[in-house]
């Protein structure tokens, strides 16, 4: 095959031709004006189904273009909605997997519906290949299970759902997709690092997700790119042609809407489209239509703390004067001798997997965060470290959440560590969270933030804080993928403070 000339006749290649195209698939011959061989094939052999429900050739769009200019070996998206980019990777690594013989891909979707979506998607790839094609060196031994299997190049394509606890497991992935990420259930990073397990040496990944949130896996995977040599790709709402409204007058813009004319060139009609998403989305707009990659994280999610207090927190909160046990307990504010202290905590089994144990140090008198701990231990070695805590802060008060763990952990305290300032409820040792009590202290640890944020030192609980959100049930919780401990230590600490100032600690 000349590179040279057109890609033309590949209705009639042989599975040597298709291999000599894989190898040239990123190439940019000078023929095709900037575009890549795989964009070529793409609009020769790939069919999609349009807006109104047409089977048509799939053409690079804007986005999907500028995707392939940027892309390298590990890619990880930020995006609007519906910006084809799901149907690009697609396209993409089908390509890749019936030009390249012995290689599997994987795309995997946040739902078993997605999934399915994906799957059929890619199907149609298939259908609409040359009869020659396919019944030649593309014939299929399966076509079943999200699975379709390429006997002739020893290659195949699975479509999973993220929910599959056995994606990845014996596996050698050579392309992967993970679509939606930020909205994966279960332990995503634990799903993820799964994968990443499987991946051949130089495989392709992609990770694409609209944002849900300052915290998950998905926002700490687009943090930490530059650290993992990851590409990032940000592509706004107004990237999408189809997304235009009614022109609005120009005597009626803001000073908001001025400034995103100038800075990206929109104009009244993109405006016009920019207004009716403000109408009909409300809050989740930036979440769900994103303007840029900082506002999108932060304006998704449904928090059950208000956001505005939270973000300039964070924004302001000093670092620890001291930090030991390999950054487990950090110290904003040391004991000071003639105060009194609380030490709350939130216990978990230990291991190193799952919750955390955490604790929080308050002073009795203000409220203000003096301390944090947080680490995977339980056990004797939680009580022994919470009494040393506790000792450290004038003999702290000790308000250990006595449900599940909690109750052996009191048990340690009292028998084990002969520990005496512990704190009793209704003559029990111990602080009871139930279904009755958790909505008052989560409440008042919201009203805590409105009224005073400078409480709160550490930028670990407002992380939290960020990503503890309305459940699908009605309850509320760590979105898939973080945690609430601390966030649960320092509701306790703020009401027990309360019930000991109030009188209600009787020992």
């Amino acid at each position: 095959m000349n590179v040279e000339e057109p890609v033309l006749g590949a209705e009639s290649w042989t599975r040597e031709d298709l291999a000599q195209a894989g190898k040239i698939l990123d190439r940019r011959p000078a023929h095709l004006q900037g575009r890549t061989v795989c964009m070529e094939l793409a609009e020769q052999l790939l069919f999609v189904r349009s807006k109104d429900g047409h089977s048509r050739p799939l053409r690079a769009n804007s986005v999907q273009q500028l995707f392939e200019q940027r892309r390298g070996q590990r890619n990880i998206v930020l995006k609007a909605r519906q910006m084809g980019l799901t149907t690009w990777t697609a396209a993409r690594f089908f390509l890749k997997t019936i030009t390249h013989p012995g290689v599997m891909t994987v795309q995997v979707a946040h739902t078993q519906d997605a999934a399915e979506e994906i799957f059929r998607m890619v199907h149609r790839f298939l259908d609409w290949l040359p009869d020659e094609l396919r019944e030649g060196p593309l014939r299929t031994s399966r076509q079943n299970a999200r699975q379709i299997v390429f006997p002739e190049i020893d290659s195949q394509y699975r479509v999973v759902s993220a929910g599959d606890r056995n994606a990845g497991r014996g596996w050698t992935i050579q392309n992967l997709h993970c679509s939606e990420l930020a909205r994966w259930p279960l332990n995503p990073a634990e799903i993820l690092a799964g994968l990443r397990a499987a991946l051949a040496p130089g495989a392709e990944v992609i990770l694409e997700s609209t944002p849900e949130g300052a915290g998950g896996c998905f926002y700490e995977e687009w943090k930490r790119a530059d650290e993992t040599g990851t590409v990032r790709h940000f592509f706004p709402w107004w990237m999408e042609a189809r997304y235009r409204g009614t022109a609005v007058d120009r005597a009626s813009l803001t000073e908001e809407e001025d400034r995103l004319i100038e800075l990206h060139s929109l104009d009244l009609e993109q405006i016009g489209y920019r207004r009716h998403l403000r109408a009909s989305f409300h809050g989740l707009a930036k979440q769900e239509y994103a303007e840029d990659a900082e506002s999108c994280f932060l304006a998704s999610g449904e928090s059950i703390f208000e956001r505005e207090p939270l973000e300039q927190r964070i924004l302001n909160v000093p670092e620890p004067t001291e930090t030991r046990n390999n950054d487990r307990l950090r110290i904003w504010l040391p004991a000071i001798r003639g105060r009194r202290y609380l030490v709350a905590v939130d216990p978990a089994g230990g291991g190193s997997e799952g919750d955390y144990s955490a604790a929080q140090v308050i002073d009795m008198e203000t409220g203000m965060q003096c301390a944090e701990f947080a680490a995977h231990i339980g056990g004797l070695e939680l009580a022994q470290k919470m009494k040393e805590l506790a000792w450290e802060y004038n003999q702290a008060w000790l308000a250990v959440e006595r449900n599940n763990h909690g109750s052996g952990i009191l048990a340690l305290l009292e028998t084990v560590c002969t520990y005496r300032n512990i704190f009793r409820q209704s003559g029990q040792t111990g602080w009871l969270t139930s279904s009755v009590s958790r909505p008052a202290m989560l409440s008042r640890l919201n009203a805590a933030l409105v009224e005073k944020p400078e409480l709160f030192m550490s930028r670990e609980l407002l992380a939290e804080c960020r990503t503890f959100v309305r459940l699908p049930d009605g309850s509320s919780g760590a979105r898939a993928g973080t945690h609430d401990d601390r966030v649960m230590a320092m509701a306790i600490g703020l009401s027990a403070r309360a019930e000991m100032l109030e009188g209600g600690n009787r020992n």
